[in-house]
């Protein structure tokens, strides 16, 4: 009875209390299932008996679940290559290198900037523009003005540490710290982790040949604003048009005109140059030089006198080129022809002022001689003959009188006597008296040699085949006879320094002093140039060049004029942009060439003078 009675366990033991019951012995398969356990690792579930079909199904789905998980991840990696493989061959073949999508524009791909770009006639790039990045601050939000002031010098050496920490100490919301950082500094500043401290995205106009084009560029402010030069007159087409503007200009006569008229430059120690190439049959301007000259990239950085634009704000007396215009005005007007003359035997006096001849005759001299020898007493008394009023209207048909009328800002008035009376009649007919540009006298010379008509000198390109019609300041006949005039002063006259062989150039010398500081004039300061133009028989390029201040050397006798300092130039320029422009060698001598420029000369004039 006691066996069946139930005792109350300890909770803490799990011992019966009272008298223990009488233990049933425990069946042998469940001592075998203890052992089991007991050799079973710790955790370990008892082994689950399933029947051979049942487990060979759950194989089986193992295995296809771990198949299509294998053919799906092969697939997406499969198509993972294709899409990187796609991507390469657009990157690669079928777009353009450029700037990433970003930042382009949705139309054309070109990259997107403030202003356009400027190319020459061949579409050379000539000025850009390029992404930047500028500093700026927030002095409210600098914590320690000092200690920023400290780091950022530290980047900037140029700056001044009070005043950027006086900057940074002020209640303003925004100052400028620096514009226009490099790359490596943009790092270094972020690396300082100053608060208060921005980048701003800008631009920077970058000029690729740097002083090449200085002078016909020009450059823009720190707001990439145009303030000189192309930049300044057409800014705004600049800042409104997309496609590029094509200027007029060849790089490679630029650098022709460039090169040659420095190396004269520093043969014959001048303070100054200047030089043009013109095309004389639309009066595109090919090149133009002015030197001294500065990088346009470091505007900041030039000197006054070599930011002076001498080609286009220059104005000077050009000396005896002026006899072209004269001796065309004359014949032109019918006042004299080829067989007349003048007496040069004696100077000339007027009042005061005596004229007299370089390299004097004593003689009697033909138009011919007049202009081949440079007779300042002939071209008085053409002039004088021809008489002030139209004289005075012949030049104002030139443009002689007024600024030019070229695209850029920096534009020399010309200086005019008033009134025009007799005497500046006589002196401005051999380049005293009226002060004009080297681009004046240019444009001058090509209405002169190109069949009578005048044009505006301009700097952009004209629409190739676009027919442009001048003003007719002279007769077709006129520029005739002036064509075998300019070629007969290089061949005999005083021009032969020029001559370059095979391309049949014609010109004219100019030798003028310069005024002094007492309103006189200086024998020892002298500005000494030649223009000429190219081939006579049909001229296509009219060339100046002029040498401010140039001393003579041993090579020259000591002479600095026209003909012993400026003619070389000339000369070095036309042998070698003839072959750059296309222009072949031609046979001076060849009859039909010889019949077209010949003129004839009377007996005595047979005899040449000195080059002046």
């Amino acid at each position: 009875m006691n066996d069946l009675v139930a005792h109350e366990r300890d909770p803490i033991s799990g011992a019966a209390r009272g008298t223990p019951r009488k233990r049933k012995p425990k069946p042998k398969i469940k001592i075998k299932a203890k052992a089991l356990r007991e050799k079973q690792p710790e955790g370990a579930r008892p082994p689950v008996s399933c029947p051979p079909a049942r487990a060979d199904g759950i194989f089986r789905t193992a295995i296809e679940t771990g198949r299509t998980r294998l053919l799906i991840t092969g697939v997406v990696l499969a198509l993972a290559f294709v899409v990187v493989g796609a991507r390469l061959v657009d990157l690669t073949l079928l777009r353009t290198p450029s700037e990433p999508y970003f930042a382009k524009r949705s139309r054309g791909g070109t990259i997107e900037t403030e202003r356009s770009d400027i190319v020459d006639r061949n579409g050379v790039l000539l000025a850009t523009s390029l992404q930047t990045v500028s500093l700026s601050a927030n002095p409210r939000r600098v914590i320690d003005p000092y200690e920023a002031a400290d780091q950022i010098v530290r980047v900037f050496p140029g700056l001044n540490a009070e005043e950027v920490a006086a900057d940074l100490s002020s209640d303003r919301g925004f100052i400028w710290i620096k514009r226009r950082l490099t790359p490596q500094q943009q790092w270094e500043i972020n690396r300082l982790g100053v608060p208060g401290l921005e980048f701003h995205r800008e631009e920077t106009r970058v000029y690729p040949h740097g002083p090449l084009l200085a002078h016909i560029l020009g450059y823009t402010d720190i707001d990439n604003r145009g303030i000189a030069g192309i930049e300044k007159t057409l800014d705004e087409r600049l800042r409104s048009d997309t496609k590029p503007l094509r200027l007029s200009l060849d790089l490679r006569v630029q650098n022709v005109l460039h090169d040659e008229l420095q190396s004269a430059m520093r043969t014959f120690r001048a303070v100054g140059a200047a030089g043009v190439v013109l095309d004389a049959r639309s009066g595109e301007v090919i090149s133009m030089v002015s030197l001294p000259d500065f990088d346009p990239n470091h505007p900041n950085a030039a000197l006054p006198d070599a930011r002076f634009n001498r080609a286009t704000l220059g104005v000077y007396e050009l000396g005896s080129t002026f006899k072209i215009f004269t001796t065309a005005m004359a014949l032109d007007a019918g006042v004299v022809d080829l067989d007349g003359g003048y007496d040069a035997s004696t100077p000339l006096r007027v009042a005061r002022h005596t004229i007299r001849d370089y390299h004097a005759k004593n003689r009697w001299l033909s138009v011919p001689e007049i202009f081949m020898y440079s007779s300042n007493i002939g071209a008085a008394k053409m002039a004088i003959d021809v008489g002030g009023p139209t004289q005075k209207a012949f030049l104002a048909s030139l443009g002689f009188l007024k600024p030019s009328a070229v695209e850029l800002p920096e534009i020399g008035r010309p200086m005019v006597p008033e009134p025009w009376r007799p005497i500046n009649t006589m002196t401005i007919a051999f380049g005293h008296g009226l002060s004009i540009s080297p681009l004046h006298l240019t444009a001058g010379v090509a209405a002169m040699v190109n069949g009578g008509e005048m044009f505006d000198p301009t700097l952009v390109r004209r629409q190739p085949g676009h027919a442009r019609h001048g003003t007719r300041v002279i007769s077709e006949s006129t520029s005739a006879t002036m064509r075998r005039l300019l070629r007969l002063v290089v061949e005999q006259g005083t021009g032969r320094n020029a001559d370059a062989k095979g391309y049949l150039v014609g010109g004219k010398t100019g030798t003028a002093e310069k005024l002094g500081s007492r309103g006189r004039y200086d024998r020892k300061t002298l500005i000494s140039s030649f223009v000429g133009a190219f081939p006579m028989t049909r001229p296509r390029y009219v060339i100046y060049a002029v040498l401010d201040e140039p001393q003579g050397n041993k090579e020259t006798h000591g002479y600095a004029t026209g003909g012993w300092v400026a003619a070389p130039v000339i000369k070095g320029i036309v042998e070698r942009m003839a072959p750059i422009v296309g222009l072949a060698p031609m046979e001076a001598n060849a009859p039909a060439i010889r019949q077209e420029l010949a003129i004839e000369l009377p007996r005595e004039g047979r005899r040449l003078a000195s080059y002046q």
